[in-house]
């Protein structure tokens, strides 16, 4: 039976609940800006298509640098006020602002769907964990706080739009619960109109945020090295990452600049196969647009038979398309593993680096079809890769040394322990790793070897919420460590002299070791 939209979900229903919602952010032909305190029609829209199936959907109302400018001057007045606002007044509309986006939270689940491609279950999971960490800091921030003062300016964000609740706006609402008023560009890619029903049920609640679009080049000088700014807080892949760094001309100012890095997972003198499959499939959520996916299994040559037949159980399971498409009317929204990539044009650059390195020497031991998806029929599928696994990718391609933020796979093999841990630390620093070994005495000898923050033992790990630590080590992040008490430490000044924990120009100071 051919796939439907499901009735309800079509992207003008999405739209017309932002109207309904927040009719002062969002007008008839376009989305709005806030700075100064108030929604401004200013800026220039651009076209922006859905990565479902190329709907033309609401783009970003991108500023020019002067009126970046003019926007940061408004979130400073606003910082003036807001630090000196007791914290029992603080909290109590930080609350009120979680509330009222738990009041809409299928709407913010279903723009995310249609803006950034997530599944139904994998968006609304991006709007619950936002939700329930902040209220977990509702009830601990008085001990965080205390001893501690606000920045001297609001806090600059600047994200990647996979993650537009869990991520940026969780830390735009801690931050402000922290004394800051708060700056916040959309993401290029997608997440707009999220974001803008997010922030216009914050402000409603008199919560001090700045919510503005534009093209990271145009506004780089202001959002990031403006100096009236207390901290720069940046999201993203590793190029973007270092101009950021770059136009941090005094890198004393206050930084969270959180950077790719190829994060692997370890195979060696292991035996748990059932485990590892049902962990290689969940490694697919959200066809590994994330930054704590792991697209790199280095794997013990002597026992690559075996974990070649769990791989394959587990991939051949993938469901992946249209995550609003159904059979009848009255059914569920299907539950996929993945979606879309973000545009067509990542899916184009990432199906061009597969077959670049398939050229090159790369084997590839599993290649589904997009004939395979759960698609509507005739519908736009140019943004979707159907997954890939790639058995010794050659050295000079991209594959074998970045990120691929998607559903492709590298698989390399070692005989020593030494190739292991190489092979595991290629990309010189990674958010993450995870070392599958059945000896817990051959985990604690490998695992500190590992250039990855957090490293798990039989288990993958994740950013984490509430009072779990976030950071990177070498290149995959610079500044300040984040994750429970860090998240507010980054955010607020303590006694004179004191040494964050984080990657500084001069020093590095990790937490108590995440290993494990």
């Amino acid at each position: 039976m051919p796939l439907q939209l499901k009735p309800g979900t079509a992207w003008r229903d999405a739209y017309a609940g932002c109207r309904a919602a927040a009719p002062e952010a969002f007008h008839d032909d376009r989305v709005l800006n806030h700075w100064g305190g108030f929604w401004q029609r200013d800026g220039r829209p651009v076209p922006v298509f859905s990565p479902l199936d190329g709907t033309a959907i609401a783009g970003p109302p991108r500023l020019d640098r002067a009126g970046a400018g003019r926007a940061v001057a408004g979130a400073v007045e606003e910082h003036r006020q807001w630090r000196h606002l007791p914290l029992t007044e603080r909290k109590a509309r930080v609350a009120a602002a979680v509330e009222s986006m738990a009041a809409h939270r299928d709407l913010l689940a279903l723009l995310l769907v249609w803006e950034i491609g997530k599944p139904w279950k994998t968006a609304c999971a991006d709007v619950d964990r936002c939700l329930d960490g902040v209220r977990w800091y509702l009830n601990e921030i008085d001990r965080m706080v205390d001893g501690r003062t606000p920045l001297p300016g609001p806090v600059s964000n600047i994200a990647s739009w996979n993650y537009p609740m869990s991520v940026l706006m969780h830390a735009m609402l801690v931050q402000a619960l922290a004394g800051n008023a708060v700056i916040a560009k959309t993401p290029t890619d997608g997440g707009l109109c999220c974001l803008t029903l997010a922030t216009a049920l914050a402000v409603r609640e008199g919560l001090p945020f700045t919510l503005v679009s534009g093209g990271g080049a145009e506004l780089s000088p202001v959002l990031v090295a403006g100096q009236s700014l207390g901290c720069v807080s940046f999201v993203g892949g590793r190029d973007a990452g270092a101009n950021v760094a770059t136009s941090l001309a005094d890198l004393e100012r206050r930084h969270v600049l959180e950077q790719e890095g190829l994060n692997a997972w370890g195979v060696w003198e292991y035996s748990g196969w059932e485990a590892l499959g049902r962990q290689i499939r969940a490694s697919f959520d959200y066809g590994k647009q994330r930054c704590t996916a792991y697209p790199r299994f280095v794997v013990q040559r002597s026992l690559f038979h075996e974990f070649l037949g769990a791989y394959l159980s587990a991939v051949g399971s993938l469901r992946f398309g249209h995550p609003l498409a159904v059979a009848e009317p009255d059914d569920p929204l299907p539950q996929l593993d993945f979606g879309p990539l973000i545009n067509a044009s990542k899916a184009k650059e990432l199906a061009d680096q597969v077959d670049e390195a398939v050229a090159r020497g790369g084997v590839p031991i599993h290649r589904a079809s997009l004939a395979d998806g759960h698609f509507l029929p005739g519908q736009d599928i140019s943004a979707y890769v159907a997954p890939v696994a790639l058995l010794n990718p050659p050295r000079s391609s991209p594959l074998f040394h970045a990120e691929p933020f998607g559903p492709v796979d590298t698989i390399v093999l070692v005989d020593t322990e030494a190739e292991l841990l190489a092979a595991m630390n290629a990309s010189n620093g990674a958010l993450v790793a995870t070392l599958s070994c059945d000896e817990e005495e051959t985990f604690g000898r490998l695992a500190p070897d590992v250039r990855a923050f957090k490293v798990g033992h039989n288990r993958p790990r994740s950013r984490g919420d509430r009072e779990e630590l976030f950071g990177g080590l070498g290149a995959s992040w610079r500044g300040a460590f984040v994750g429970g008490e860090l998240l507010v430490r980054a955010a607020t000044q303590g006694p004179d002299g004191e040494r964050l924990p984080g990657n500084f120009p001069h020093y590095t100071l990790q937490p108590e070791s995440p290993l494990g």
